[in-house]
């Protein structure tokens, strides 16, 4: 039986989750209601979805991730690196906004950025 802890853990990992469904949803111009109608869902689940109040099956988030036109790893790679702290920092929605606005030509610019400040952090023992 998980205890408290788990039970925390899940919830914090189902909002991440949520919000950058919500994110993707919002990048591609649809609304809630559109992206239901689109997998045959109600307009409440895509709602519990992406506050991370609920949780799809494999089926569903994998058709999300069609839906969308986004990979699984958008959704999990995070969640995975096992250099990550135990307590997952917020996302930053301010930033995520102006992120989707950008050229995909600009978002591989600031990405490889990201990548080297990682590498670079990393070495320095910095992580902050």
């Amino acid at each position: 039986m998980p205890n408290n802890k788990d039970a925390d853990k899940d919830l914090e990992y189902r909002k991440h989750i949520g919000k950058k469904i919500k994110l993707a949803r919002i990048n591609s111009k649809l609304t809630q209601e559109q992206l239901a109608e689109e997998l045959s869902y109600s307009s409440k689940y895509i709602s519990q979805l992406e506050r991370g109040l609920a949780f799809g099956s494999a089926s569903t988030i994998i058709n999300i991730c069609k839906a969308l036109n986004f990979s699984g790893s958008y959704l999990f790679d995070d969640l995975l690196d096992i250099d990550t702290p135990n307590e997952l920092p917020p996302l930053d929605m301010d930033f995520m906004k102006v992120y989707i606005q950008l050229s995909e030509y600009d978002k591989d610019i600031l990405n490889a950025i990201a990548i080297q400040m990682l590498k670079f952090n990393k070495t320095h023992k910095r992580y902050g």
